[in-house]
């Protein structure tokens, strides 16, 4: 099953936006970056979701898992 995620995005236009996986449209706008965390933060929460911020130049930073990843990971033996 694939995982789901919300992205945290630089918009080309200014600010930061919150994005659902494949979606052309965002869940989000915010004047900062920190706005944006915060808000993806509760939406990836609430949906059990992967958040994943990326930098300005694109690349991804720190992702948070807050879905049904195991903890701990299962033994591959």
């Amino acid at each position: 099953m694939p995982r789901k995620e919300h992205h945290i995005v630089p918009n080309p236009d200014g600010g930061w936006d919150v994005k659902r996986e494949n979606a052309k449209r965002s869940s989000g706008h915010y004047d900062t970056k920190k706005e944006a965390m915060d808000a993806g933060r509760r939406m990836s929460i609430n949906q059990g979701t992967e958040l994943i911020p990326h930098r300005k130049d694109g690349t991804i930073q720190n992702p948070d898992s807050h879905g049904n990843d195991p903890c701990p990971p299962k033994d591959k033996r």
